[in-house]
């Protein structure tokens, strides 16, 4: 009989830091104080982030 068990080995590589930015920023918007994460590498906080609309290659939008 065979064994059938499924074995692996471990992704041996460098393990890199994440990237981090200076602590203490806040929201570029005038009126907001929001701080934002270290790990956040954007200037504006969710609320006030400019809209981004995904790539549509190929696809048909249906229209509202």
């Amino acid at each position: 009989m065979s064994d059938n068990t499924l074995k692996g080995k471990r992704i041996m590589g460098t393990a890199r830091p994440p990237k981090v930015n200076p602590k203490q920023r806040t929201c570029a918007k005038a009126d907001c104080d929001t701080t934002l994460s270290q790990y956040n590498r954007r200037e504006h906080c969710y609320a006030h982030a400019p809209t981004k609309f995904p790539r549509l290659r190929g696809r048909i939008v249906p229209e509202s």
